[in-house]
Formats: C-alpha cells, structure tokens, sequence
C-alpha cells in the first residue's frame, strides 16, 4: 500500500490524490503539519512512499513514480469527472462547505470562509 504525506490545501497533494484515483490505487493520506518546518524530517509534499520504502519528494519526483504505473480501468472516466467539476472548484466550493458544515473552532462560518469571500 503506497503512503502519500499530504495536505488538504495543497494543490500538489491534491493533484496527486487525483492520479493515484485515475491509476485506480489504493493509498494511505498522511496529514502533515501545515508548516515545512514544523513537521518531522521537514519534509516537502506531497511524499509518496510505496511499500519498498523509496520515497519520493515533491511533485516531479511523485509524478515521475506515477508515471511508470499501468493506467487505471477508468482513468479517462475520472479525469472528465474532474473537468467536470471545474466551475465548483473555482468558486472555492470546499471551502465554503468547511466553512458552513465545521466552522474553524471559535469561528462564524463567515469568520471561516474563503479570503476572498470575506
């Protein structure tokens, strides 16, 4: 089973969420401290480790990993979804149901929406 340290935040991450989906493999997501330097071995991610213990730091070294993959059954499938699904992600879609559903502690959703919103 492949581990990925990522972020949610992190558009590296998420972009690599979004090719292990399209290869069809199952992985582990780590979350990390939000800050390089605070988290352990200070590592940068997204970070991919697979099951040898190679480990694979930053976006062109993961995706040169990926790209040695067979492609997923329903890799064009998954990636339409994505297209399909472009308009919520540029309104920040995520961010405003964080912000309504679970409100950073102490927060009005307001105080917890998108900078751009506010």
């Amino acid at each position: 089973m492949l581990t990925l340290y990522q972020a949610e935040w992190c558009p590296y991450s998420s972009a690599v969420r979004e090719r292990l989906t399209e290869l069809g493999i199952d992985f582990v997501a780590k979350q990390v401290a939000p800050r390089q330097k605070d988290r352990e071995s200070r590592h940068e991610i997204p970070l991919l480790v697979p099951e040898d213990g190679e480990r694979f730091e930053g976006t062109n070294a993961v995706f040169g990993y990926l790209a040695k993959l067979e492609p997923g059954k329903a890799e064009r499938e998954h990636r339409a979804q994505y297209r399909a699904h472009r308009e919520d992600r540029a309104r920040e879609t995520t961010a405003e149901v964080l912000a309504e559903k679970a409100p950073l502690s102490g927060a009005t959703p307001a105080e917890s929406a998108p900078r751009a919103r506010q």
